[in-house]
């Protein structure tokens, strides 16, 4: 009789190091064992050959519930099983419901135990109207981590956080020993921007670059890394599209402080010259893509350390919502849960990145951020046994003929991905096999294990 309920063999990428012909063992839903040759027996084995053996993602900007009836828990993970990711981390800016009380957190975890069908963690935020008082008892609800914006998208859903307030948000999260994520655009700079161009009568695919200019980014960054350095709050810039912000962030950590910076897939990706010149509505996104330049200025980034992790901002707008040709006029966002990691092994591997960044951005560095760590993060011993297998086939994505996307449409359509996600097992349970998903409900609410205040760096 075996020891072990599961045992993967293939090529496995851990933090630190690759191990060809290693092995994973599980038991219990736990990591066992890691070893190398020879694998043990288990009542469920696979011999995976040449396939990469990848911990579970943990997705760090998931929005859900954007848009009612578009998506909800059991079809964002849906997509996020069939992708090799374990965990996803909500927004908290759900069409209708601003996630900002500890009644609205245990409402919405409540949902995701209903629905998910991989784990679920929760940021919160605030109501402008009521300011940071509702930050404590959010924490004390199980949110990993607090969402503001320097940008107002909505006055409602989405609020801009004036700079007076966000300090004395950072001031109140500081205690929580949370970290404070932030969206990073300037808003007066953007407005102006934006009517600068509704004045040139420019209304095509560059429009949105247009009135969205790097310096945006950048003033809205460092306000928000001098805000957090006032407060002794960690400080995150949520996504960053300009390699001048990685070189940013790494000053404050040089000097001490808790900054940290996160790289959206479509960063890595796309590029506005080409993608956004072809695809217009559909490649939308607050911040915009930017010229390819920026995009190999950023995977230099990744090779150096300088981004803390990757996500994928995921959002299923309805078709209707990206396709007006008046390019400012269209929803801002895209589905990603699907494509992410394999988009990323194809990207590190064509620039001989080593896969450990991987491992690391995807997984390890986002699980200690929000605090969910020691349960997951990387392949390691006494963790979740949450693990993807990706295998070396060849296919092009298409989200319309896709069993596990409801968006029915993707920037990433097209694209051909070397490896392909064959295998997902959460807990040691497998969620994805290739072809079909695990119920709604098999996923879990996820709240930081450690306690309140004993951080570490996710760099290094």
């Amino acid at each position: 009789m075996s020891d072990f309920d599961l045992v993967l063999k293939g090529r496995v990428i851990l933090c630190d190091r690759e191990v060809e012909g290693g092995f994973v063992a599980v038991r219990e839903g736990r990591v066992a064992l890691i070893g190398e040759g020879t694998a043990p027996a288990a009542r469920d084995r696979h011999d995976l050959g040449a396939a990469l053996i990848l911990p579970g993602a943990v997705d760090a900007q998931v929005h859900s519930l954007s848009q009612k009836g578009a998506e909800g828990f059991a079809a964002s993970t849906a997509a996020a099983a069939a992708g090799g990711v374990t965990t996803i981390v909500d927004m908290p800016y759900d069409e209708g419901n601003l996630v900002c009380s500890a009644k609205a957190v245990e409402i919405k975890a409540a949902e995701a135990e209903a629905q998910a069908r991989v784990d679920v963690a929760l940021y919160g935020t605030i109501d402008p109207l009521e300011g940071p008082a509702r930050i404590a008892e959010q924490a004390e609800a199980g949110v990993c981590g607090f969402k503001f914006s320097t940008f107002g998208t909505d006055p409602k859903r989405f609020p801009r956080i004036p700079p007076a307030l966000l300090m004395a948000c950072f001031a109140e999260v500081a205690k929580t020993g949370l970290a404070a994520g932030v969206h990073n655009e300037d808003d007066a700079f953007v407005r102006d921007a934006i009517a600068a161009v509704e004045a040139s009568g420019i209304t095509d695919w560059r429009a949105h670059g247009m009135s969205r200019p790097p310096m945006t980014e950048i003033l809205a960054l460092l306000q928000i890394y001098e805000t957090g350095a006032a407060t002794g709050c960690p400080a995150h810039v949520v996504h960053c599209s300009l390699g001048r912000g990685y070189e940013i962030a790494k000053r404050y950590r040089d000097e001490g402080h808790p900054a940290t910076i996160e790289a959206c897939i479509h960063y890595l990706t796309l590029d506005e010259e080409n993608d956004v010149a072809r695809l217009g509505g559909k490649a939308k996104i607050n911040p915009p893509i930017r010229p390819r330049a920026e995009v190999e200025t950023l995977w230099r980034h990744v090779a150096a350390g300088n981004v803390s992790m990757v996500s994928t901002d995921h959002v299923s707008w309805s078709e209707d919502r990206k396709t007006n040709p008046e390019m400012l006029k269209n929803a801002s966002g895209v589905p990603g849960l699907e494509v992410m990691v394999p988009l990323f092994v194809k990207g590190a591997l064509a620039r001989g990145v080593p896969l450990t960044w991987a491992a690391r951005l995807l997984a390890e560095n986002p699980a200690r951020h929000f605090r969910l760590d020691p349960a997951k993060g990387g392949i390691a011993l006494g963790r979740d046994a949450d693990l993807t297998v990706l295998e070396p086939v060849a296919k092009r994505y298409d989200a319309k003929a896709s069993r596990h996307s409801v968006a029915g449409w993707s920037p990433y359509d097209g694209i051909e991905l070397p490896w392909t996600v064959s295998g997902t097992w959460l807990r040691g349970q497998q969620v994805f096999d290739g072809n079909t998903v695990a119920a709604p409900g098999t996923g879990r609410f996820v709240r930081p294990a450690r306690p309140l205040g004993l951080r570490r760096a996710v760099h290094g």
